[in-house]
């Protein structure tokens, strides 16, 4: 719980309708993670450094087979969390090579009759064999993601003017950045029909502002086209002056990165931001040697290995560019079809003013007049998607991406992630726009494994 967000500490004590305890197990755990320099490390330091360890601290609970119990306390913003501390100098169990901690932790919680609270299944499951209470944490679970839709589709009579759209009940109670598909509607003396012409639009300050694609494609003439209506919406959406914060998910080929990077690069051109920031969480599930400080070389060699969808984005651009034209080939010369950013791709880097920044050094910083894409945020807690966006400053704009059915946290999961977290407060709060990618541009091989069960 603590790994995943110490707010949780808050949440479970319930202004003391909750006895909060730990072993000195955990707190060795808890003691190997705390140099690790992602978002897990961050929490484990915030843990530890917000304990108060008073001298005079006393616990009412009786001490068993020789255990040393101590109160301590956990200070976060204005709470005063007692949690009472067991050690256990020795415990009656076998070593074994595996799971030995998980076990030690079960022979605490079982001995003084506790109700073990884990988002580690693997735990879990091994405590229920035991006939052990065990729980897991559903704080921010979201049920059926896959329902969660901001489309809203209206008839409209062709001679009915928007502002007596605008005024009906059912456009009313949309919330802003609602996505909007009009079907045009015409009558003759006797029917009425569809006309077959469709028009598409947001709701924007209690408004309907009919979007016209091909106009928005035509005057910012991006690299890269956007193939269907979803990615349309979705370059348009992103372009709006007035839409600061986006979520967008959807699963791998839905373009998800590729249209945020050419929405960034149009904001670019046409001078409503200074440059771009990518992010991407480098979290992976119970891979150790995956986190970045493993990998070898230096700080930009060790984020390459994570910025994958970038690179490829961008060399799906470079492409494009020189198709289109001698000279692209000219400029975006050398070999980019490689995760490695060569000469093509760090020379679009430089020339597009697209910088690469790592989560974790993201404490204390202000990013300001940039367009800001935070990748795979699935694999984010809500602590780290609100450490970045008070990060944001003036004149920035910032929209999230990722799948939230492909999850590689392991405390997060596709009912609980930043991503739902995000789709979540977008059906309610009118600061944040969203959207769901649900068509994919794969191959057939990848449409068909990306549904196999």
């Amino acid at each position: 719980m603590i790994l995943d967000d110490i707010q949780n500490i808050v949440y479970l004590y319930q202004n003391g309708a909750n006895t909060l305890f730990l072993s000195d197990t955990i707190i060795d755990e808890l003691d190997k993670k705390k140099d690790l320099m992602n978002e897990m490390g961050y929490f484990v330091r915030e843990f530890f450094r917000n304990l108060q360890t008073p001298e005079d601290s006393k616990s009412t609970i009786a001490p068993l087979k020789n255990d040393y119990i101590r109160e301590i306390y956990f200070s976060y913003d204005t709470h005063l969390i007692p949690i009472t501390l067991i050690y256990r100098p020795h415990y009656d169990i076998p070593h074994q090579e595996h799971s030995f901690n998980d076990t030690k932790i079960i022979a605490i919680a079982k001995d003084y009759n506790l109700i073990l609270l884990t988002n580690d299944i693997s735990l879990k499951i091994r405590a229920l064999t035991q006939n052990l209470h065990a729980q897991s944490l559903f704080r921010d679970r979201v049920e059926n993601p896959q329902d969660i839709d901001f489309w809203h589709t209206f008839e409209i009579h062709k001679d009915e003017s928007l502002s007596t759209f605008e005024s009906s009940k059912e456009f009313q109670v949309l919330k802003n950045w609602s996505l909007l598909e009009l079907i045009e509607l015409d009558n003759t003396d006797s029917a009425l029909y569809r006309t077959g012409k469709k028009h598409f639009g947001l709701k924007v300050d209690g408004k309907c502002e009919i979007t016209d694609f091909d106009e928005i494609i035509t005057e910012h003439k991006p690299y890269i086209i956007p193939t269907n209506l979803e990615q349309k919406m979705l370059y348009a959406m992103l372009l709006h002056p007035k839409n600061l914060i986006s979520i967008v998910t959807g699963a791998t080929g839905s373009g998800k990165t590729l249209i945020a990077l050419q929405a960034g690069l149009s904001l670019l051109k046409s001078g409503s931001v200074e440059g771009i920031v990518y992010l991407r969480n480098t979290v992976t599930a119970s891979d150790k040697e995956a986190e970045l400080g493993f990998r070898k070389g230096d700080e930009s060699q060790k984020l390459g290995y994570f910025m994958y969808p970038l690179y490829s984005a961008i060399n799906c651009m470079i492409d494009k560019l020189q198709q289109g034209s001698l000279a692209k080939r000219i400029e975006y010369r050398g070999e980019v079809k490689t995760i490695e950013k060569m000469e093509a791709t760090e020379y679009f880097l430089q020339k597009h003013k697209i910088e690469v920044l790592d989560i974790a050094h993201a404490r204390g910083i202000t990013i300001a007049n940039k367009f800001v894409i935070f990748d795979e945020v699935q694999n984010a807690s809500n602590a780290t998607i609100k450490l970045i966006g008070t990060r944001i400053g003036d004149g920035s704009k910032i929209v999230f991406l990722g799948d939230w059915a492909q999850i590689d946290h392991p405390y997060l999961s596709k009912f609980r992630n930043g991503a739902l977290s995000l789709l979540q407060k977008a059906t309610s709060d009118t600061m944040i726009a969203a959207i769901q990618l649900r068509q994919t541009i794969r191959s057939d091989i990848a449409k068909w494994f990306g549904s196999f069960e």
